[in-house]
């Protein structure tokens, strides 16, 4: 397909194309009035010259007949002089006659009237006349009126024939203007919709390419068609591609090493801090045993810092989801076994309220999203605190409600607290500060789910925060409610005690 160098003047070179079947219709159009009415004018002026010549014929026959029977008893030469004079008009006007377009069927009466008036006339100038011939001349003159008369209807006919043959013309002309308007349209309609395509195309591409990189997917190389000008905006896309791929390859390959670089020494030093909690180097003091405590506790949450940033990382890839049925109480009850050490260690208890809620997703990344939430809660919650899990369904979501009765978070910063790397205040008892990581994957796996996680206020009048995590539900899970909702039961008392 060719395109200009330019995209404006691909549009302007639309526009021409498709106005090009309109001009030439109203073209057209603009024609045939005009022909329309030269031929308007022709037949009035064919009538009215018609018309009046019948009349004027009328008139001079009458005259002819009335020099003629003035002749014939005056017998006066003047009368014939005035006879002759009248006769040269009479022919004028038969030939003017004989000029109209007239029916055969009319013509040849005229020439009848001509010859009858040339015979007659023969008679009128012969020196001697018979009675026979008076009686002739008489006659034929009546005759001739008579004759005459009937032309001038004929003449009448011929305007009406006129005006029917205008209305031919112009019923054909509205036929011809509905075919020509309805081609035209459907002509120009054709192109433009061809032209709206070669122009969408481009467009559509370039869009295509945009989401791609907004997607973090630098695998399908960017190609876009068109004018010169969207080619160059497609050709430093795909330059923005191989970079952004580039620069991809190189964090990961960034972050690999990192990762090794630091959980290699972090692990020595976590086997140093345990043999020494084991007593392996020998007996120690209490004060020597809060030390181990703190160097112990620092190390796991130094490891639970680059889990978070690899797998933040991870998220960022945006890699295939496994999906499937997911029931989130069980979900919610293995989080809650994983971290009862971090839970045990600050005295915190929980009090949950679980229904047999089902969803369709990653199960590890909602178990991801569930830790982080919990985790998060343990961390802000103050010693001896009490955190709550409500789940429940509403209008085809599962819906867990986490609270805490820690600090809170202020209505400024509940929106920044899912930015990457950005943490809050600092928990309490002067505890490692976070990543602020966290809550990021927490939002990204949610999104990637379908679902959507909010802060809200308690609503008890008590300190703290409530995380809201909501999911959709899987369809058809009547079954499996019937079949969980005893050990839900069961285990929602347990843990409500726990």
């Amino acid at each position: 397909m060719y395109y200009p160098r330019s995209f404006l003047k691909f549009i302007l070179l639309g526009f021409l194309l498709v106005s090009l079947p309109l001009v030439y219709a109203l073209g057209e159009l603009v024609l045939s009035l005009d022909r329309l009415a030269t031929q308007s004018r022709q037949e009035v002026l064919q009538a009215s010259a018609a018309g009046r010549s019948s009349r004027l014929l009328f008139e001079q026959v009458t005259t002819l007949e009335r020099l003629a029977r003035q002749q014939i008893i005056l017998e006066d030469p003047a009368l014939l002089d005035d006879y002759g004079r009248m006769r040269q008009d009479f022919r004028e006007t038969t030939r003017q006659l004989s000029l109209l377009p007239l029916e055969p069927k009319q013509l040849a009466a005229l020439d009848q009237i001509r010859e009858r008036e040339n015979h007659l006339h023969q008679i009128l100038i012969s020196q001697q006349r018979s009675p026979k011939d008076v009686a002739q001349l008489a006659d034929g003159y009546a005759n001739l009126v008579e004759r005459t008369q009937g032309m001038l209807n004929a003449t009448a006919q011929l305007t009406q024939r006129a005006i029917e043959r205008l209305q031919d013309t112009a019923a054909q002309g509205r036929e011809k203007w509905l075919y020509l308007a309805l081609s035209t349209v459907a002509i120009a309609l054709l192109l433009a919709i061809v032209f709206a395509v070669l122009i969408a195309r481009p467009i559509r591409q370039l869009d295509l390419a945009i989401r791609q990189l907004g997607t973090a997917d630098f695998s399908h190389a960017i190609e876009v068609n068109g004018p010169q000008d969207l080619r160059y905006v497609g050709q430093r896309l795909e330059w923005l591609r191989s970079r952004l791929s580039e620069l991809e390859q190189q964090q990961t390959r960034f972050l690999r090493h990192v990762s090794h670089e630091l959980k290699t020494p972090l692990t020595a030093v976590r086997e140093g801090v345990e043999l020494l909690r084991d007593s392996v180097g020998g007996r120690l003091t209490p004060e020597q045993h809060d030390i181990v405590r703190i160097v112990r506790e620092n190390t796991l949450s130094l490891q639970k810092l680059i889990e978070n940033l690899l797998t933040y990382h991870q998220s960022r890839a945006l890699e295939p989801a496994t999906l499937g049925p997911v029931p989130v109480a069980d979900v919610v009850r293995r989080v809650l076994r994983e971290q009862k050490l971090a839970a045990v260690a600050r005295m915190i208890t929980f009090e949950s309220k679980l229904a047999a809620a089902v969803v369709v997703g990653d199960a590890e990344k909602i178990r991801t999203v569930i830790d982080n939430l919990i985790s998060n809660a343990i961390k802000y919650s103050p010693r001896s605190g009490v955190i709550e899990l409500d789940l429940t369904e509403n209008d085809g979501f599962a819906v867990l409600d986490v609270a805490d009765h820690g600090p809170g978070i202020a209505a400024a910063e509940r929106e920044r607290v899912f930015d990457s790397f950005y943490s809050g205040t600092a928990p309490v008892d002067g505890r490692v500060k976070g990543s602020g990581l966290g809550l990021a994957i927490a939002r990204e796996y949610t999104l990637a789910q379908g679902g959507r996680i909010e802060i809200l206020d308690r609503g008890d009048g008590h300190r703290g925060v409530r995380f809201r995590l909501s999911l959709p539900l899987a369809l058809g899970v009547d079954a499996i409610h019937h079949a969980t909702s005893t050990q839900v039961a069961a285990a929602t008392a347990v843990e409500g005690h726990s």
